[in-house]
Formats: structure tokens, C-alpha cells, sequence
């Protein structure tokens, strides 16, 4: 039975990834921060008959990310998904940052999925799918930038892209693979009921090109039908 870890697990996008999972006979632990408030997850869980466990994970805390990691001993993980993000405080403009919120978005965005990532290398490593998978924006290519605005959470998301990037070089050896996904504009609360898609559809197409990866394709950023973004 494949095993995946999965962050910001308790709503939209990392729910949906862990009921697919889950449905499809996967070994989940599930992340979130507040499991007790986890009223679908612990739904989920229970119907699972045993194959999805909650974790509580605040994916800041380093000490919190190490002992998940210890408490799976070296279990195999198929697949690390740093879903949970934010999208950070409300002023982020030139003229008008919360600075202290941009570093707040920056400790969840940017240097969480570095925690976990290092956290869980070898569990990874020790897997048949090796995969790490991070869920990014399309907001975060520099490329595509039009419009600026959201600083903080562009800056974020570009950084977070570098910083799976330079996992996937550093766990190329290991037969690592690791890239990110824009999982598209979706119906979310972050995304609002105006987005394109809906949640389903977003990980449902995102999963199908996980199961597509093999290790050339490391250090690359995908949109979620697995097209290929400019960074």
C-alpha cells in the first residue's frame, strides 16, 4: 500500500487529495493544524476504516515537522504533498505592506515545505514513487508577472519554486522526484466561488500527472493539467 503525507489537509485542495488518495487505497496522514476543528477530516478518517490517520501540524514549527517525521519512524513515504499555504495579510503592496505579515506568509509558504521536505527525505528515498510534490501558484513566475500587486504572496510562491528546485538537484542521487504545481484558479476559499474550477477537478487532474513523473522531470513547474509554466 502506497503511503503519502499530506499538509493542510483539513479543507479544500489537501481534503479533496486525501479523500482521492484514500479512495484509491492509499496509506494517508493527513496534516492540519487544528485536527479538533477538523470536522470532514475526522469524517473522512473514520469511513477509512483505518487508512487515513490525522496528524495535528503547525508546518512552521520545526520541532513539531521533526517529531511527525519520528513518529513514522522510517516508514516509506511515497509521496510528501506540501499542500497548506496562505495567502498572506491584506496590505501587500509597494505603497502599503504588512511586513510582518510578509514574513508570516514566507515562514508557511516558502520555508515550511523546505522543513518537510527535509524532514521526510529519507522516508521519501526509502519509497517505490520517491516523490515530492508542492503546490505553488502560477502568481509566483516571475515571467508571467502583469500586474504586480500581492507582493507578499508572489514573493512567496517564487521563492518557494527556488527552494524546490534546489531540493530536486539535491535529491536527483536519490532518485528523488520533486516539483511543484499550480493547481489553477480554483473554487476555494482562497480562490472564491468566481474561480474556474472546481476543487475535484484541480486534484483530480493534478493526480493524474503525478502518476505521469519520473525523475527527468525533477526541479520543473507544471500547471495542474501537467503543462509546463515559465518561471
Amino acid at each position: 500500500m502506497p503511503t503519502t503525507v499530506i499538509t493542510g489537509a483539513n479543507r479544500g485542495l489537501g481534503l479533496e487529495f486525501a479523500r482521492q488518495y484514500a479512495a484509491d487505497g492509499w496509506n494517508v496522514h493527513a496534516c492540519c493544524r487544528n485536527p479538533d476543528k477538523a470536522v470532514d477530516l475526522a469524517a473522512l478518517a473514520e469511513s477509512s476504516g483505518g487508512t487515513v490517520t490525522v496528524h495535528g501540524l503547525e508546518v512552521t514549527d520545526g520541532a513539531a515537522v521533526a517529531a511527525l517525521a519520528e513518529s513514522l519512524g522510517g516508514a516509506p513515504v511515497d509521496l510528501l504533498l506540501n499542500n497548506a499555504g496562505v495567502y498572506g495579510p491584506k496590505q501587500q503592496t509597494m505603497a502599503d505592506m504588512d511586513y510582518d505579515g510578509w514574513l508570516d506568509t514566507f515562514a508557511t509558504n516558502s520555508m515550511a515545505p523546505l522543513r518537510l521536505a527535509a524532514a521526510f527525505a529519507a522516508n521519501v528515498a526509502a519509497s517505490e514513487h520517491k516523490r515530492i510534490v508542492t503546490i505553488t501558484s502560477r502568481m509566483g513566475s516571475i515571467e508571467q508577472n502583469e500586474s504586480g500587486a500581492q507582493i507578499a504572496y508572489r514573493s512567496s510562491k517564487a521563492a518557494v519554486n527556488i527552494v524546490m528546485d534546489c531540493v530536486a538537484n539535491e535529491l536527483r542521487p536519490e532518485g528523488v522526484t520533486c516539483v511543484v504545481f499550480h493547481p489553477g484558479w480554483v473554487r476555494t476559499d482562497m480562490g472564491g466561488p468566481s474561480a474556474a474550477l472546481e476543487i475535484d477537478e484541480s486534484v483530480t487532474s493534478i493526480r493524474a500527472a503525478i502518476e505521469k513523473l519520473t525523475v527527468a522531470d525533477t526541479g520543473r513547474f507544471f500547471n495542474y493539467d501537467g503543462t509546463s509554466l515559465p518561471w
